[in-house]
């Protein structure tokens, strides 16, 4: 009998065209991300993984997330490997947890700043680091029934095994030690702090950590709610948080994204204070301190170019990747740099494990203005001026077509013609989203009016072209 209407534990997708982005797999929950897709993810990772130990699994606040969960349990149990659940938690607080107890590897169930019928999942080895990519290519081969040598010989020995799965919330205490232990007995006394809690993981353990540090807290979307994680409130929509900055005449705040592995702020004046600003601040703060292998910063293609030319006027090394985390990790593995990070706020560092932590850098943030004596306005005032940029995203139906305006002949010509009216004084990134069907577009000129003509006309070329 032929099946017409497949159920989400059906196998509804090409299973060839399931593959890793920049931050995992990602995807809307029952009709890309099913039960049945996220139980094989579950087991081939379990049988990838070159350490022994448990897997730890976490959640963010997502209505589909304990479904999702249960289903990749399910799979690393079958894979002959336990199961530690450390429940509703921030994204950084598995790979701490994992180094801490030596586990075999750790996933991640969140979309991070998607939408709440979106989900993911992230995957981490042994170090805390994200599954590198031969170990994600291997999952992806073996979901298409690409089963290697090394993978087979693994089944044989645990195939008449399966694992355990125990709750062990508890293990987040030793996460939140160690964030009051990155600040190193300094504290916050007297200081007004908002924070946007954007009803996800940050709403676990990130109040607690800045009261216990005397900070005055007003918070906002404190509560875990699946149903309006990133809507109109965390790092995506900072309008709530410069509101509430305002209001209570605070000096500063901070806004997360779903699962707290990345952070914006704003200042005393409702200024945004992004990643950029964030990665200066740090930067210089380890650059007198001689802290800074080489005076090394490893950045993005969409951290300004303000930014960029302001760290090189100081005698700094100033590295670009692609966008996403992993990109930004593997340079600043490879040329030894301390700190890195996305202008989106995710920032990367030796103190955080290499991996992005959206509670410590807000802590970071506010303790050191705290240590200058001045406020976060004022030391806005003397950072770099940034030029003007504007980003566009373009959704697209699908990923099918998501590369084809490389090969488009007019929006080439109009490329080339912004390029020589800005002189070298700007830049023009088209690039896809790692995690959806988003083809974004990013102007960036010293005259807002040349950034918004150019924007302009190359949004107008790409929409009737490549999303009919």
């Amino acid at each position: 009998m032929f099946k017409t209407n497949l159920s989400p534990i059906d196998e509804p997708h090409n299973l060839g065209l399931i593959q890793f982005g920049t931050d995992g797999i990602r995807g809307c929950v029952n009709s890309f991300l099913t039960p049945a897709l996220a139980l094989k993810i579950g087991y081939w990772f379990g049988q990838v993984l070159l350490s022994e130990g448990p897997v730890l699994i976490g959640i963010d606040s997502r209505n589909s997330s304990l479904m999702i969960s249960s289903a990749i349990t399910a799979g690393i149990n079958a894979s002959g490997r336990d199961v530690l659940s450390l429940g509703l938690c921030p994204t950084p607080a598995l790979p701490n947890i994992i180094r801490r107890f030596s586990a075999a590897g750790g996933i991640m169930v969140s979309a991070s700043h998607n939408p709440p019928q979106d989900n993911g999942i992230k995957v981490f080895g042994s170090n805390g680091a994200k599954l590198n990519d031969t170990q994600q290519r291997t999952i992806e081969a073996a979901l298409q029934g690409r089963i290697e040598d090394n993978i087979t010989s693994r089944i044989a020995q645990r195939k008449s095994s399966y694992g355990s799965y125990h709750q062990r919330y508890d293990l987040l205490e030793f996460y939140r030690n160690s964030l009051l232990a990155s600040v190193k007995n300094k504290r916050l006394d007297g200081a007004r702090i908002v924070l946007d809690l954007c009803c996800g993981s940050a709403t676990v353990c990130s109040a607690e950590v800045f009261q216990a540090l005397g900070a005055d807290l007003i918070l906002l979307n404190s509560e875990p709610d699946g149903s309006r994680i990133n809507v109109g409130c965390g790092s995506t929509n900072l309008t709530p948080l410069q509101v509430a900055v305002t209001q209570n005449s605070a000096d500063m705040g901070f806004s997360f994204d779903g699962d707290a592995d990345r952070v914006l702020a704003v200042d005393g004046r409702s200024n945004i204070v992004d990643g950029d600003h964030i990665l200066y601040l740090w930067g210089l703060d380890l650059m007198k301190k001689d802290e800074l292998p080489s005076n090394r910063l490893v950045a993005t293609d969409m951290s300004n170019l303000a930014f960029e030319k302001t760290w090189h006027n100081l005698g700094g090394i100033f590295e670009r990747t692609r966008v996403g985390d992993k990109y930004v990790s593997k340079t600043m593995e490879i040329t030894g740099a301390a700190l890195g990070g996305e202008q989106s706020g995710h920032i990367i560092s030796l103190q955080n494990g290499m991996s992005g932590d959206g509670l410590l850098t807000a802590l970071k943030v506010a303790t050191l203005i705290q240590d200058w004596g001045g406020t976060l306005s004022d030391w806005m005032l003397n950072s770099f001026n940034p030029y003007p940029q504007k980003l566009v995203n373009i959704h697209l139906l699908n990923s099918n077509n998501i590369n084809e305006w490389m090969n488009h002949e007019q929006l080439k010509e109009i490329i080339e013609k912004a390029k020589l009216a800005m002189n070298n004084q700007g830049r023009i990134l088209i690039r896809p989203s790692g995690t959806e069907p988003i083809l974004r577009v990013m102007v960036e000129a010293l005259d807002i009016e040349m950034v918004e003509y150019w924007a302009n006309k190359i949004v107008k070329t790409i929409q009737p072209n490549f999303i009919n």
